[in-house]
């Protein structure tokens, strides 16, 4: 076996060194804060650039979760300690290597002996570890040693260096500013890359969430880290000319091909900085309530509690949860036929049961159960019950599409035209289940003959009386958010629009003159219908194996339509119901009178005939659900549901 000798070792980086400065990085001792993401990849290049002496820091083990970034994570290495395993590799590379080993990580406890003789401290210390790495950066700029950061960010990589007599981390970041843990992670990011050329191609957001300090990473991003990082270290130790050091960044980004370089004085006291963060705060979602078990008096309150956030036409929710036992319930279930044109014969307001017992059916599995359900027929030929039993199930798998259940949101504006990929629509056709076919129209063509086709619907929906009146009760004027009805910042239609829409609204009188006299109808079937239509990325058809006959046929349809949904919603994926067209299309079909608009029943039929026409005469039959999805930011504006307490009583 050959010895080791570190001037054969490194000899082939002569020449971008002298062998005088190969001897300088030998002696340089460098530190490092952190050995996860981007640690043991700085140190890895560092120990092959020829550092001779370091200071390692980490106190985890690998995972699985670790495998797509971070350096030493393998098979082999499943639990073992980071530290362990990274000085494994590093005296791999350099037996000579000197080492400083803190296996509980960096602690104000011992900080001055980890940077003790330091000629450079690099930071990998996890994105949110905020205090430890304030308390570090300090104490760096007091001892007089320079900080590299090198911040894997999309599949780029942002360099920022602090001087010891220059910008400190707190006069950059201004952390101590920050209102809360959200505040004080976007100041971190925008400092780190106030360009921020990556979020042009994050296209699945919900990967994002601060409030639980997660995001997505990649490798690339990690190794172009350790790149820029070890090529800061190297000037520094050499001395080769001055570092460019905040408020001065740069950003290297892969996947667009492209550099940045940003001068940001004041950090993030620059108003421009503040106008971005701003930007930021207005664009993340709600911060997602944590839900567990133990927040609730008993199992079934916890599905229960799920089963709430369940689609229903016009946010109706139209049920009422009786508790029976810890793991029974029973949830009456009301349709609105009589009041809502939309609910032909309570279909509707099937569906949206079937969505709810999906619902209680991933709660369930959440906590360890299974759920039984049985239909008990009502008295009256609009309601029902439903009778929920939860039976303990150690095999149950916990489904990826619980998280979603309180995210999902109707999407009513228009989205990316990107095209689902193949895995996307692979996972959408499964989610469905054997008895129901999945159509997708994605082609520019198919597009315009689906929004074609919800545009001329529209016409229809928007000149009778009785969808007036529906239309009139649902919206909820200037809300953001409603717990009982649509928001109408949430309808996809902007400012103009939406006060053409209240005062039409206010009255049927108007409606009708604006209707019959000044194209009423054009503003919002372009702005909610036609464009939406265009612009997603696909339209999705729900078909049944057979025709429907059965409440159970629906309710089992609805369940279907949920895993849709949620599945649709974990790929990024945002979806928008477009039920209008089946549902006129059925009151021609079957001859049934439902507006006293002399056009009415004409203008259905034309609507059930376009439908056939894209669809099939057998196929429109069986379609349950017909929607558009596409790429786009999730929006605040949505509705709510009722308390859990308002929907329990007697059902």
């Amino acid at each position: 076996m050959q010895e080791f000798d570190y001037d054969e070792a490194f000899s082939r980086n002569i020449g971008w060194t002298t062998p005088d400065e190969q001897g300088r990085l030998r002696s340089a001792t460098v530190a490092i804060g952190g050995l996860g993401g981007v640690g043991g990849s700085h140190l890895l290049t560092l120990a092959r650039l020829g550092i001779g002496r370091f200071r390692l820091a980490d106190f985890d083990r690998f995972e699985l979760a670790n495998f797509n970034r971070q350096a030493g994570a393998t098979m082999s290495t499943l639990s073992r300690p980071k530290l362990d395993v990274a000085e494994e590799l590093v005296r791999d590379i350099n037996p000579e290597v000197e080492l400083g080993l803190f296996p509980e990580g960096v602690t104000l406890d011992n900080l001055d002996r980890f940077l003790a003789g330091v000629d450079v401290f690099v930071d990998g210390l996890d994105f949110f570890q905020f205090e430890i790495r304030t308390r570090v950066f300090d104490a760096c700029r007091i001892k007089g040693i320079p900080v590299v950061t090198a911040a894997p960010l999309g599949m780029g990589a942002a360099l920022l260096v602090f001087s010891p007599d220059g910008m400190s981390f707190d006069e950059y970041f201004r952390l101590s500013d920050a209102t809360d843990d959200t505040d004080r992670a976007v100041r971190f990011l925008l400092g780190l890359a106030p360009r921020m050329p990556h979020r042009d191609y994050l296209v699945w957001p919900q990967a994002v969430d601060l409030g639980e300090q997660r995001g997505p990473s990649s490798p690339i991003a990690c190794q172009l880290c350790a790149g820029l990082a070890s090529g800061a270290v190297l000037k520094l130790v050499l001395g080769r000319g001055p570092v460019a050091a905040v408020p001065w960044s740069v950003q290297v980004d892969a996947y667009k091909g492209r550099s940045y370089k940003s001068w940001c004085p004041g950090g993030n006291r620059n108003p421009l900085m503040g106008l971005k963060r701003a930007i930021i705060h207005r664009l993340l979602p709600e911060p997602r309530t944590r839900i567990a078990v133990d927040d609730f008096d008993d199992p079934i309150d916890f599905v229960l509690d799920a089963a709430r956030w369940a689609p229903s036409g016009d946010n109706a929710q139209p049920w009422r949860f009786e508790k029976l036992d810890p793991r029974k319930a029973r949830v009456r279930v009301t349709d609105t036929r009589s009041d809502c044109v939309y609910d032909l014969d309570g279909h509707a307001t099937e569906l949206g049961a079937g969505a709810l017992l999906e619902n209680c059916a991933l709660a369930a599995a959440e906590i360890g159960f299974g759920l039984n359900w049985q239909l008990i027929a009502g008295g009256a030929e609009d309601s029902f019950d439903l009778s929920i039993e939860l039976e303990p199930d150690e095999a149950r798998v916990r489904s990826p599409l619980y998280p979603a259940i309180r995210d999902r949101a109707v999407c009513r504006f228009p989205l990316s035209t990107r095209s689902p990929s193949d895995d996307d629509r692979a996972a959408l056709k499964s989610a469905v289940g054997p008895s129901f076919g999945l159509e997708l129209r994605t082609s520019l063509s198919e597009r315009w003959s689906v929004a074609k086709l919800t545009f001329h619907s529209a016409h229809l929906r928007l000149t009778i009386r009785e969808a007036w009146e529906v239309h009139r009760s649902i919206i909820d004027w200037d809300a953001e958010t409603s717990k009982m009805r649509i928001p109408d910042q949430a309808l996809g239609a902007d400012p103009l629009l939406r006060r053409l829409m209240r005062w039409g609204l206010a009255r049927w009188e108007r409606a009708d003159f604006l209707n019959r006299y000044l194209a009423g109808t054009l503003m919002p079937r372009l702005e909610l219908d036609l464009l939406p239509g265009m612009l997603c990325g696909a339209h999705v058809a729900l078909i049944a194996e057979s025709e429907p006959r059965t409440r159970i046929d629906y309710i089992e349809a609805g369940r279907a339509v949920q895993r849709l949904w949620l599945t649709a919603e974990t790929r990024g994926l945002r979806l928008q119901p477009e039920m209008t067209p089946l549902i006129f299309a059925r009151y021609a079909r079957e001859r049934r009178p439902f507006s006293a608009a002399a056009h009415a029943s004409a203008a259905a039929a034309e609507v059930g005939s376009m439908l056939e026409s894209r669809f099939g005469a057998t196929e429109t039959r069986r379609m349950m659900f017909l929607g558009r999805v596409g790429f786009g930011r999730a929006r605040t504006a949505r509705s709510l549901r009722r308390d859990l307490g308002d929907l329990l009583g007697k059902a």
